[in-house]
């Protein structure tokens, strides 16, 4: 007979992300009241001290500029006290990593032992481990919508650069009404959905609409509006 495994449950892309009180490096945190009308990038760790989660602290903590230029914060978390997450934050500002080097981080970062805030997001799987988060990002919208959910492997650190994309994308899919191809990159051309009737896709196709073109009826690109790129040309 097999034993009876904890199920593990998780926000899907779409949910309201759960709301949770929780001490942190920066003091308690309320969400998402303290976070109303902001992004949030929530993302835990296995754990402290560790050279993988290190190289993703300083990259992130290296990059919080730009990502609060884009209306975004960053919590972190892991199944440590508090006190752990002083002592290593204060051993990374001494740790130099590639161009990165006195790299104070800025972020709250959650303390969660009983792990209430981890389990309420799934970042507890039991066939990884069952005393350690796994490597997850959540990025939740403006609305405390749950718009993108990211697992890594313990061995793998994340693509930060691939995570601030992913904002952009979406942030510019929310207010232009548009979607993004593979690869894109900002600056780059973007999709317009596909029409809802044979009447539109022929209107569309046959449309002379500058910086439109289409390689087929269902799939349209038009020039990215203002960007560098188009000034450049």
């Amino acid at each position: 007979m097999e034993e009876n495994k904890e199920t593990v449950t998780m926000p899907l892309i779409g949910d309201t992300a759960p709301s949770f009180k929780a001490k942190t490096t920066m003091g308690e945190i309320n969400f998402p009241e303290d976070y109303k009308g902001k992004w949030v990038i929530l993302f835990s760790h296995p754990a402290d001290f560790t050279p993988v989660c290190t190289t993703e602290f300083m990259t992130f903590a290296s990059m919080q500029k730009d990502f609060k230029k884009l209306n975004t914060e960053l919590i972190g978390l892991s199944i440590d006290s508090l006190y752990a997450h002083i002592a290593w934050l204060r051993r990374i500002k001494d740790i130099k990593y590639k161009d990165m080097k006195d790299i104070e981080v800025k972020f709250p970062v959650i303390e969660d032992i009983k792990m209430d805030v981890a389990k309420k997001f799934g970042m507890v799987q039991p066939n990884a481990s069952s005393t350690q988060a796994v490597r997850a990002v959540f990025i939740i919208d403006d609305k405390q919508k749950v718009r993108t959910v990211l697992y890594y492997p313990s061995s793998t650190g994340r693509n930060m650069q691939e995570i601030k994309r992913l904002i952009v994308a979406m942030q510019k899919a929310d207010k232009e009404g548009i979607a993004t191809p593979a690869n894109w990159q900002p600056g780059d051309d973007v999709i317009i959905p596909p029409p809802g009737s044979c009447g539109a896709a022929k209107e569309r196709v046959e449309s002379k609409e500058e910086g439109k073109y289409c390689l087929d009826w269902f799939m349209c690109l038009r020039k990215d509006k203002g960007s560098k790129k188009d000034k450049e040309k």
